[in-house]
């Protein structure tokens, strides 16, 4: 009965001793893990992980807020949280010059014409008499 006790101890025991092995290999490959997406511009990290199916960062920001794109970036795409902040500020920023422009356009003033300016049609309604 002695010897059946102590067999169970020492299977006890080298059980403990793998569990502890591969914990500690676990914990010593991934402190070792390297970070592949630092110093790395977010203009690079798009070509590297996005411009296979996305052909332009335009476009990819538009109606979405910072923080979900940011988690889903970080979820699907990004290696680490600073990467998937950088792309976020990327995309919003492609997008946010676009915007610029686009206003920027529509604040000036477009040349009169003269062929189908509000003038002319006036112009024309004012000459017809009623009959």
């Amino acid at each position: 009965m002695q010897v059946a006790s102590e067999l169970m101890l020492l299977q006890k025991l080298w059980r403990g001793l793998l569990a502890l092995g591969a914990i500690s290999v676990l914990i010593g490959s991934a402190a070792h893990a390297q970070n592949l997406d630092q110093g790395k511009s977010a203009a690079k990290l798009f070509a590297d992980g996005c411009a296979t199916c996305h052909r332009s960062a335009r476009g990819l920001a538009k109606g979405r807020f910072s923080l979900t794109l940011f988690l889903f970036l970080q979820k699907h795409y990004a290696s680490n949280s600073s990467s998937a902040w950088a792309l976020t500020s990327y995309l919003e920023s492609v997008d946010g010059a676009r915007r610029g422009q686009s206003r920027a356009a529509a604040a000036k003033p477009s040349p009169p014409t003269g062929d189908g300016g509000a003038a002319s049609l006036l112009d024309r309604a004012g000459s017809l008499k009623p009959s």
